[in-house]
This record gives C-alpha cells, structure tokens and sequence, in this order.
C-alpha cells in the first residue's frame, strides 16, 4: 500500500514537472483547431482539413514540403477558413535545410492576406497584396548593402499599394527585422507571430528550448478580420528544403473584449524602417573551371592566329619570290 502512494506521488510530480517544463509553449488562450495544422496531416486522399496547397508542395506523414531543394521551385499552403478573431497569436514549427553550405536561398514566407491561392515572385506569393508578411529571407548572396546578415526575419504590411523589391531585400517597405541562424539546424525552428492591440511582435525558439526569445515588435500595426493565414516559399538559382511541420492558432483572451468591427479597415503600419539605396550586386567571380576553359580557348585562338598570321607571311614571301624570277 505504502509503495502505491509512494508510485502515485512520483507519478503527480512527474506530470507537473512536464506540465512546468512545457509551460512556456502553452498558453491559456483559445485554440482554434480550423485554423491548426498537425501530423499526419491527411484527411481523405492528399487533401488536408481546413488547408489548400499548391505549385511543388508534397505531404509526407512528418512535413509539408513547400518546396524541395531543387532551383526554379515554388509552393504554398494555405488555410481556407478566415480568420475572424481581432487579437491572436500563431506558432508555425518549420526547418528550411539544404545541401547548399556557402549558396543557398530564396527563403519562405508567412501571410495573413486578403487573397490567398495566388503564386507570385514574392517568396511563392503575389506582389501588392493585402495584409501581413513575415518574411524568412535565407538568400545567402544578399542583394546590396545593409547592416545585417542572412537568414533575416522582416515583417512588412502591405495596403496593396506597395512592391516587394527583392534587389533591395524588401529593406525599403518592413516595419522592422531581426537576424535569424536557422537554416541546417539539428532541431526544428519555432516561430510566434503574435497580434493584440495593434501590436505586432515576433519571437522565435531555434534551440528547442520551449522557450521564446523576441526578435522585434513594432506598435501601430492595424490588420482587418477576415483574412487568410499562409506559407509559402519559392528557389531560383539556389535552393533549399522548405518544411512546414505544425501550426498552432489561437485567439487572445482578450479577444472577446474588443467590439470594433474590424472587418473592414485598411492594412497599415505608422512606421517603416529607413530604406537604403539601390545597390547592384557586384557580378559574380569565375569559377576554377570556367576560368581553365575560358584560359584553354583563349591560348588556342592565339595560337591559331599566329599560325594563321605565318602561313599568310610564307605565301606573301613566296609570291614576292616568283615576281623576281
């Protein structure tokens, strides 16, 4: 009997130590399961509840691959029930990894848009579109200059009015931005987008330490009711994996306690960060053996020349020859 309490005990302190080592991935807010995404994922057949997909994107029983690590890609995921709650937060668990070490990219994106559905340059999605972009740029040879590395984490709101320039890596149009080493990583990338009162902010857990760090958040943020949430990801000349592993969606407590219709109001930020100047990227270096053949054939157009220029000298000489005889 005396061992049966003792059992129980450990066992109660053991569930509490879980629930305490877990606490900061849960939260006393609403989950909202249409808008959630899980493994296995599949419902009937390749369709997923509640999510489209298109373009390169393949389900697999442990991730949905937006795009594989192969050039020219692009692919998206997208949730087909909007979203008609003010406050929220969205966790998304992804890993973008490749056989690439020193060139890699483009990178992947995370919407919440009027429009959903709709392939475009911008990371797999439409250019002047309505709503939110977190964007996860890993293009390793970034275009221009600017004070930060890659990977880089941006955010940008979006009227309709607005490019996406990549040749300025978006510097020009995001409320803010954070460098983020997530590419290759042993673990999966946790990402939360969180949404309350017109304030945005982000955090990430790239160490699997169950435990958010904040990357940025930016005030005066104000985004309808009634969009979309999505991911996306596109390559071009590099490439790499670009997985989406979970999504986890939740209405703020507070939620309820806000009237305003919001359904109707424009996307808009108070702030944007100061753009930079256009910068060219620099054309990139020969190879070793691009540089050995273009060397190869340069040597044999010289050489052909100079035999080309003394078989001309000996006929010339020979003809001068027969005019004296």
């Amino acid at each position: 009997m005396a061992f049966g309490m003792i059992y129980q005990t450990a066992f109660i302190l053991l569930v509490c130590h879980h629930s305490i080592t877990n606490a900061e991935w849960n939260t006393k807010d609403y989950f909202k399961r249409e808008h959630s995404l899980w493994k296995p994922y599949q419902g009937t057949g390749t369709n997923i509840p509640y999510w489209d997909f298109l373009g390169n994107t393949m389900v697999t029983n442990s991730y949905v691959r937006l795009t594989p690590d192969d050039q020219s890609r692009m692919g998206a995921l997208w949730n087909s029930i909007p979203v008609t709650v003010v406050n929220w937060e969205l966790q998304v668990q992804l890993k973008i990894h490749g056989k690439g070490k020193d060139l890699f990219g483009d990178g992947m994106a995370i919407w919440y848009a009027r429009e959903r559905m709709k392939p475009g340059p911008v990371f797999g999605n439409v250019d002047f579109y309505e709503g939110l972009a977190i964007f996860i740029d890993t293009y390793s040879n970034h275009n221009g200059e600017h004070n930060h590395q890659h990977p880089y984490i941006s955010a940008m709101v979006n009227n309709g009015s607005l490019h996406y320039d990549h040749d300025r890596d978006g510097t020009h149009t995001q409320i803010a931005g954070c460098e983020a080493k997530l590419r290759n990583l042993d673990q999966d990338t946790y990402l939360a987008i969180r949404y309350e009162y017109n304030t945005l902010t982000v955090f990430t857990d790239f160490e699997n330490k169950q435990g958010w760090k904040q990357c940025f958040s930016v005030s005066g943020v104000s985004l309808p009711t009634g969009y979309y949430i999505g991911m996306s990801a596109a390559t071009g000349d590099l490439s790499d994996n670009h997985d989406i592993i979970g999504v986890r969606f939740y209405e703020l407590e507070n939620s309820a306690k806000d009237a305003e219709d919001r359904s109707k109001i424009i996307p808009s930020a108070i702030t944007f960060e100061a753009p930079r100047e256009h910068v060219e990227d620099p054309k990139p270096s020969w190879g070793g053996v691009k540089l050995f053949f273009f060397m190869l054939f340069c040597s044999i157009a010289v050489i052909g020349c100079v035999i080309v220029g003394i078989m001309l000298y000996q006929k010339h000489k020979e003809k001068s020859r027969k005019r004296f005889y």
